[in-house]
Order: structure tokens, then sequence, then C-alpha cells
């Protein structure tokens, strides 16, 4: 192993990590998340066309590879006129695929709310979309919580793929840096370890938080 190499690559791979690997993941992130609620809304929704879209969506999302829909949006789309820029094409692509997973986490934590706080907040006035916003969503938060932390930290490690679309990110960067040298166990092997210490964090606030919206829930 190079350990010149490795010390002189670690501020680049750093710097991949902030700047390329962390925004791309807290933006698709945020915008599946988006996706993700209006999609598991719908999937409840008593309007067969509505629900069976949205079934359709979550079904096209877990049925396909990551890398293919990747692919579609950057290298197919331009084929129907529509040219995307590397990091837009991976948010969209990350954002889709995020939604079509963590619908169902929500929607399956919604529905684990029990029907006695819908009556509950009927009694007191409140219609649906109140009921859902400040009754139900709370809840439902709360037992989604540890699926979507798992939803993120996979999302993290996901990103890589966007090097194959000329994203800029931690693990493009350790690919330009090893092609010359072919240093690829030591270049690959310090990007493993960026991505296995964001990930330690991310399952270390999982747990916090966790610990902090069970704090006052009854057994």
């Amino acid at each position: 192993m190079d350990w010149e190499l490795l010390r002189s690559s670690a501020w680049p791979l750093l710097q991949g990590l902030v700047l390329g690997t962390i925004p791309l993941t807290a933006v698709s992130f945020v915008v599946g998340m988006v996706i993700a609620v209006v999609v598991a809304l719908m999937r409840l929704s008593p309007v067969g066309v509505v629900s069976g879209a949205a079934r359709v969506y979550v079904s096209a999302v877990r049925g396909t590879p990551l890398l293919v829909q990747l692919f579609i949006i950057f290298y197919g789309l331009p084929s129907l006129g529509v040219t995307l820029d590397p990091w837009p094409a991976a948010t969209i692509a990350f954002s889709i695929n995020v939604g079509g997973y963590a619908a169902e986490v929500v929607r399956s934590s919604i529905l684990s709310v029990p029907r006695g706080q819908w009556e509950a907040a009927a009694t007191v006035g409140m219609d649906y979309p109140t009921a859902l916003r400040r009754v139900v969503l709370p809840q439902a938060s709360r037992i989604a919580v540890p699926p979507l932390s798992n939803t993120l930290i996979s999302l993290v490690k996901d990103t890589s793929l966007a090097s194959t679309v000329l994203v800029t990110d931690m693990f493009r960067v350790a690919q330009q840096i090893a092609a010359p040298t072919y240093q690829f166990f030591t270049l690959y092997g310090l990007a493993a370890l960026y991505y296995w210490v964001v990930c330690l964090v991310l399952s270390t606030l999982q747990d916090r938080l966790e610990v902090r919206l069970n704090r006052y829930v009854t057994a």
C-alpha cells in the first residue's frame, strides 16, 4: 500500500464527500421524501385511478435497478430531446428511487396509527387534512424513523453510482486519482472508509432520535 498516496489523497476525497456526496444525498432524500408522502397519500386514496397510479409508480421503482433508472434519465432522455447535466440527472434519479421505496414506509406507518386517533380528531372538529397533519403524521413519523433512516443510509452508499454519469462525488474523485496510479485498492479502500464513517454517524443519530421520540411513549 502506498502510504504517501493515501495521505495525499485523503483531503481530495474528503472534499468530494463534503461537496459532492453529502449534498447529493441530502437533496435527493428531501425531494424523495416529498414524493414519498404524496405517493403514500395517493396509495391510501379511495379513488381507484389515483391509488392505481401510485401503485404502478412504486412497482416500477422497486422493480427496476437504480443504475438502470439513472442511465435512462441521463443517457436515455436526450433521445427524447431532454438533456440534463450530471448533477440534476443524478438528483432526479435518486429522488425518484427514494420516493418509491419510502412511499411504502410512509403508507404503512400511517396505517399503523390506531383508528381511534382519526376518530378523536374528528370529534374535536378536525377535517381530514388537519387530522392528518396534526395528529396522524406526527405519530406515523415516529414509527417511520428506523426504516427511513435505513433508506437514508442506503442512499449514501447508492450515490457512488453517480460517478457513472460523471458527477464529481467522492467515488469519482477516487476513480480519477486511481486511474493514473493504478492504486485501486488504496483509493477505493479509503473511499469505503469514508462511506463507513458517514454511515456510522447516521446510525448513531438514528439511535438518538429513536430514543428521543420514544421518551414519552408509554408501553
